[in-house]
């Protein structure tokens, strides 16, 4: 295929990934979006395929790979389940940046394959774009692995900070550049490997001090990294649908963790750079006392329900992990039918990822008009009548308007405890992701319901 035939088809499929992009910003044209990026994505590996011009027993190896590799990934997207696609995310982006630091690994010990020059000899523009490439990749490589092991549990949720952390962030970082300025000038391999050495070890180190409650801007952080590892990578290969895609995907990630990042509150340059003046949080709980809660039961609930004008339910992580939503769905059906407004809350950091409960109501088909934003219905909460919070827990705690000392002090929340009535369904009263105790347990309209999510839902379903 010819570079000028190339270069369109290539056009054509930025295209494509554009489009995918606006399709996915609303979800009910998230399919649509979804369509576009695959047909984007097809469109740029037949090309790439295409434009290599001989089908040599290498490329014979390179398409086997991209069969097994395609079908494991085809595998895990079909059996995972909802409440793990966090960690999901997590793990792709470390597979992004690792390929960016295996490609620049290539293109640094055979730069001839790549036409960048010989070794010693490397041109010294593409010697600069494989070293950003490179260190971006490994930063996200190693930082998704923590994210990947704190929304798993294996690795604890809160923050892990020590003395002198940020300065040695700093000066990690400022090796960086040194070691690319040393690379470039030398082209030595030891500063190649140490650069990218370095670069693992800040990714690790800029991740463990950031606690579960700044969890889903992470997870859209690590989302932007991955992006400018492949634009690096697309630099040095001269690959237009690289540098295109890794552009969208880390412009588009960089924006969103700043949307985040204001919907929370947080500092946009303070997560990024590994939570750099981030409150530590009290250990305040070893001598708390037991406080006094009301709890009741499904038909408590059904007659608060059967008796209000309006009602309005807050899902969060806890309805995930019981697969709740479709249950939900149905009591709220049945309020329906009863002439009640029902209306759902959604924060943007619910769950452990951005949007988390738009797809999971999605999925149980909830009408898309129904669905409101925090600053859409927060005031709403005053002239409601019930308010049914289905496992969230840090977005609803009163704790982040009057608590300077809270880690999720500022954090605009939903505004529950104004509502006339407040069913809090969840476990136990286990603290949430960001480790601390909610407020809203203890208030006077607040009437808990200890269940498992989704048979608590169904239970009020039958009373109802």
């Amino acid at each position: 295929m010819s570079a000028n035939l190339s270069a369109i088809f290539y056009l054509v499929s930025g295209v494509l990934f554009i489009l995918a992009l606006r399709g996915l910003s609303s979800p009910e044209t998230s399919r649509q979006g979804n369509f576009f990026g695959i047909l984007g994505m097809v469109i740029a590996i037949t090309v790439t395929f295409l434009s290599v011009g001989s089908f040599s027993s290498g490329l014979i190896y390179v398409l086997i790979f991209l069969l097994v590799g395609g079908l494991i990934g085809a595998f895990i997207a079909y059996k995972i389940p909802m409440t793990a696609m966090p960690e999901l995310v997590a793990g792709f982006h470390s597979l992004v940046g690792l390929s960016a630091v295996f490609v620049a690994i290539s293109a640094f010990l055979n730069p001839e394959a790549f036409n960048l020059g010989s070794p010693g000899a490397i041109k010294l523009a593409s010697l600069i774009e494989m070293s950003i490439g490179a260190a971006v990749g490994a930063i996200t490589f190693s930082g998704s692995i923590i994210a990947f092991l704190k929304l798993q549990g294996i690795m604890s949720g809160s923050p892990i900070t020590f003395k002198g952390q940020h300065f040695l962030n700093a000066l990690l970082l400022f090796s960086i550049l040194v070691l690319t300025y040393l690379l470039c000038s030398s082209q030595s391999s030891n500063f190649f490997w140490i650069l990218i050495a370095v670069s693992f070890l800040i990714g690790f180190l800029l991740i463990i001090p950031i606690g579960g409650a700044d969890m889903p801007v992470v997870i859209s952080m690590l989302n932007s990294y991955s992006g400018w590892a492949a634009a690096g990578i697309g630099f040095t290969l001269e690959n237009t649908a690289l540098i295109i895609t890794g552009a969208l995907v880390g412009s588009s990630g960089a924006i969103l963790s700043y949307i985040m990042c204001k919907g929370m509150n947080r500092s946009f340059f303070n997560v990024i750079l590994g939570g750099f003046g981030a409150t530590e949080q009290s250990a305040s709980t070893g001598n708390k006392e037991q406080r006094p809660v009301k709890s009741g039961n499904a038909e408590d609930a059904a007659f608060l329900m059967k008796n209000a004008s309006s009602v309005i339910i807050v899902p969060g992580y806890g309805m995930a992990v019981a697969q709740a939503q479709h249950a939900l769905r149905e009591m709220v059906d049945t309020l329906k039918k009863n002439d009640i407004k029902v209306t759902y809350a959604i924060h943007p950091v619910a769950g452990r990822m951005p949007g988390h409960m738009n797809v999971l109501l999605a999925e149980a088909n909830v009408p898309y008009d129904e669905v409101f934003e925090l600053e859409e219905i927060n005031n709403d909460f005053a002239n409601a009548d019930v308010a049914f919070v289905i496992g969230a827990n840090d977005v609803t705690n009163p704790i982040a308007k009057t608590d300077p000392q809270s880690p999720i002090y500022g954090m605009p929340v939903l505004d529950v405890e104004k509502c006339k009535s407040v069913l809090f369904v969840k476990r136990s009263l286990s603290p949430g992701y960001a480790g601390i105790d909610n407020e809203l347990f203890y208030k006077d309209n607040t009437l808990m319901l200890f269940a498992d999510a989704k048979k608590m839902t169904e239970d009020i379903t039958k009373n109802l």
